[in-house]
């Protein structure tokens, strides 16, 4: 099983991740603002990630790091 590790003080929520996670298991953490004020992103279900790391190529900050 693959793991999505975010580092979310520097998440700037740009939903680049979002868009490109071919199971959709991506989201932003509603109610939560990490240092720079924005809603980091996180996995909503971790057992349907494929490790592909396309969310971790997408990030223009690096901010994903996927682990198989």
């Amino acid at each position: 099983m693959a793991k999505v590790v975010f580092t979310e003080d520097r998440c700037k929520a740009c939903g680049l991740c979002i868009e490109v996670c071919p199971r959709k298991i991506l989201a932003l953490k509603e109610g939560v603002l990490n240092k720079k004020g924005y809603s980091p992103c996180h996995c909503i279900d971790e057992s349907k990630c494929i490790g592909c790391a396309m969310c971790a190529t997408m990030c223009p900050d690096c901010v994903i790091e996927v682990y198989r």
